[in-house]
């Protein structure tokens, strides 16, 4: 008895350590395609982990999510199975770049600005808002 409690321990000590971290982009073009296909497939946790940490990239985020959930099982479906399609990549500087793209599921032309911040690449979310940034 002692084994198994022991045993079932050990199991939930290592179930609590586990985090959900994903491989980090080596270029802008992996932060940008990880992002958007996160953002698709209703992934928000992932799409998190590749987008740079502030309050308004988070609050746009959230905004995303909520209006994913809008969508009937049906249309979730379709964003999940939609392909990016990139039109362009542009980059700005060195450790900028800005991702031109579209989806399969609704064809809107986007964009998204991706930064190099501490040997990282991440998605500057709130610049498909407000370009001007």
């Amino acid at each position: 008895m002692k084994q198994l409690l022991l045993s079932l321990c050990v199991l939930l000590l290592a179930c609590s350590q586990t985090t959900n971290t994903y491989p980090v982009a080596e270029n802008a073009l992996d932060a940008g395609r990880e992002f958007i296909d996160a953002c698709l497939k209703g992934d928000f946790a992932k799409a998190r982990w590749y987008m740079m940490n502030d309050s308004t990239n988070q609050g746009h985020l959230q905004r995303a999510e909520a209006k994913f959930r809008t969508y009937d099982k049906e249309g979730r479906q379709q964003l999940r199975t939609a392909s990016i399609n990139i039109s362009e990549v542009s980059d700005v500087d060195t450790v900028t770049s800005i991702i031109y793209y579209s989806n399969s599921f609704d064809q809107q032309p986007l964009k998204v600005k991706v930064v190099k911040q501490d040997e990282k690449w991440l998605v500057d979310f709130k610049y498909t808002f407000n370009p001007n940034l």
